[in-house]
This record gives structure tokens, C-alpha cells and sequence, in this order.
């Protein structure tokens, strides 16, 4: 959802002007500060340009996440900034983040290659999560995409899949809330878009 604190955070964070904005909208310059001050709302036909200007449907690609595959963050070479990122089809919060699927143990839900934007900060206690699927990280650094189960005793858990054994007795060290799944083949549409919209920006340089 587009707020008017997400366009705030969003110009501080990258340096952008009211006007660039206004400009990247189609409209007259103070109509920003209209809307910053709540003098005027956000029209339909506006989200658009406001999230393409400001980035605001960029999510960081932070590494793989194992389903039947094991992912082990300080073996898995992924630099400090991410894997690259993935532009959505629309504004996403800002303390969200990303990974790409890596295994086939969650068929036919989750497919190797399917991006799952999780909240970068786990928000909720461990018990609220038990019966969900999220994405985890264990004590031991491993990090998976699995469906959460009550343990013998507080606090391990187990962690099933759809098509493997279950990883039972373990502790989590964070749990990466879903609010977005995004399967391969439309990851692959995003990404085709997004680099035929940088060649186009490019030729008209």
C-alpha cells in the first residue's frame, strides 16, 4: 500500500527532489507538497510513476533459500548487497527482502527458481507460526523454506515439506514472515520487462 510516509523515507532514502518527483508524475510542482502535507490524495493513475521514480517496487534478492537443497549462508558467496534485486508489479514496504528457491521439496507449491518476499525482521512470537510455511533460519546458520511444527519441547520445532522428511528438533534463529510469492515464470516476464525498459531509457540518451 502507497503512503505518504513510504514517498518520505523513499525521497530522503535515495536523494531524489519533489520536483523530479512531480515531473516523473505529470503534474505541477507543489502538487508533491500537497500531498505530503495530506492537502491532497494520491489519484489512481499516479501510484505508478511514484513507484517506478522512487524504487518503490525494488526488493533485494539477499541469497537462496533451501527447499530440499541446504543452504548455508557463510559458504554461499553471496555479496553484502544481494543477489540483484527484483522489481514488482507494484509498491512493496521497505523492510521487506527476497530469495530465490533453490530445491524441489515444496512441490507443487514452490518451484526451484520461484522468489519469495519475506518481512527482513520477524515480527511475531515462534508459536504464531506454527501450521505456516515461512522461510527459517537455524541456530546452525541453515536456512530453508519449510512448513513450521510444535517440537517435543519449547522452543524446537520440526520442519516439514511437502516432499522430503522432516528436519525435527532444531532451533530457529529467525523466521522471514511471507507476503509475497512470485513463481519463476513471472519472475523471468519481470526481469525481461525491466531490462527492455533499461535499452529503451538508454536509446533515448
Amino acid at each position: 500500500m502507497l503512503d505518504v510516509k513510504m514517498i518520505e523515507r523513499a525521497l530522503e532514502r535515495t536523494g531524489k527532489s519533489k520536483g523530479g518527483l512531480a515531473e516523473a508524475m505529470g503534474v505541477r510542482a507543489g502538487a508533491v507538497s500537497e500531498i505530503l502535507s495530506g492537502i491532497r490524495l494520491i489519484k489512481a493513475s499516479e501510484i505508478a510513476p511514484i513507484t517506478e521514480y522512487l524504487g518503490l517496487n525494488s526488493v533485494p534478492i539477499m541469497g537462496r533459500v533451501g527447499a530440499g537443497a541446504t543452504i548455508e549462508p557463510e559458504h554461499e558467496q553471496v555479496p553484502p548487497e544481494g543477489l540483484g534485486e527484483v522489481e514488482l508489479p507494484f509498491p512493496m514496504a521497505e523492510e521487506t527482502i527476497a530469495f530465490e528457491v533453490a530445491g524441489d521439496s515444496m512441490l507443487p507449491k514452490y518451484e526451484n527458481g520461484d522468489v519469495i518476499v519475506v518481512f527482513r525482521e520477524q515480527r511475531h512470537p515462534l508459536s504464531s507460526f506454527y501450521g505456516e510455511e515461512a522461510v527459517v533460519r537455524l541456530k546452525t546458520g541453515e536456512r530453508y523454506l519449510k512448513t513450521i511444527e510444535r517440537g517435543k519441547s519449547s522452543p524446537l520445532v520440526n520442519l516439514k515439506s511437502f516432499n522430503a522428511k522432516p528436519i525435527t528438533g532444531v532451533k530457529l534463529e529467525w523466521i522471514g514472515e511471507i507476503c509475497v510469492t512470485l513463481p519463476r515464470g513471472q519472475i523471468e516476464r519481470l526481469r525481461t520487462k525491466a531490462a527492455a525498459k533499461t535499452r529503451k531509457a538508454g536509446k533515448a540518451k
